[in-house]
């Protein structure tokens, strides 16, 4: 039976309520070019990188996405906006900070394993806490961002576990995806977007009342959590 080794989490949408942030910060980099983000395209960014972002927020405006220089020049404007709101206003997600708390105090290794890039991540563990993670791997760090399994299989690398004896705590589907590529089990929480039931993934409506055997039991099994009956994912 495999042993929980290590709970890898993500950062926005799931730990802190940033991708409300981040519709500010897109919309904005949208009116700063002209134009306006479609509700549809802004649910297709949740859990993109940077760079995926500007370029789909540049294609969506009538700009040029693979003007390098271009794209490098609105992704610092989005950074600089967006840092100041993850300054101001960073609000919790439900029960993340006692789930995070309550896995601290059992002593297993910890990551945050997430897509936004170093200098905002910075920002952002301010409001969190850096004491809660060993390691920490964003999206500027690794070969290539979520859904690509990289961010994942590093942080387990880091962290000297095995990637398969890990939980991801997630609540989108392209970081869900990132997860489940990488050899983990994954706990989702969907927030701004649905995620479909599928192979190694339990479906969460919050993470209220999670504890350390549940995530444990999420491992294990794939049967839900205390509490939550909604999916039960497929075990490989």
């Amino acid at each position: 039976m495999t042993e929980l080794q290590a709970v890898l989490w993500d950062m926005d949408g799931t730990l802190v309520d940033s991708e409300r942030l981040w519709d500010v910060s897109l919309a904005d980099l949208a009116a700063h070019l002209g134009g306006t983000l479609s509700a549809a395209t802004r649910e297709d960014l949740v859990g993109s990188s940077l760079r995926r972002s500007v370029s789909t927020v540049r294609a969506e405006v009538g700009l040029d996405p693979g003007d390098a220089a271009g794209v490098e020049a609105d992704g610092r404007w989005l950074i600089e906006r967006t840092k100041v709101l993850f300054a101001h206003d960073l609000p919790w997600r439900p029960g993340a900070p006692e789930a995070l708390a309550a896995v601290r105090a059992s002593g297993l290794p910890t990551a945050l394993v997430t897509s936004t890039y170093r200098e905002l991540t910075d920002v952002a563990l301010d409001s969190i806490g850096r004491g809660f993670f060993d390691v920490t791997v964003c999206g500027d760090e690794v070969s290539a961002t979520k859904p690509d399994p990289a961010p994942y299989r590093r942080a387990a690398e880091l962290l000297g576990v095995d990637v398969t004896a890990c939980v991801a705590v997630e609540d989108s589907p392209t970081g869900t995806r990132s997860a489940v590529a990488a050899g983990a089990t994954v706990l989702v929480v969907p927030a701004e977007v649905a995620v479909p039931p599928g192979e190694r993934r339990v479906l969460r409506e919050s993470l209220v009342g999670v504890t350390v055997d549940d995530l444990r039991e999420v491992l294990r099994s794939g049967a839900p959590v205390r509490g939550d009956h909604r999916t039960r994912a497929d075990v490989h």
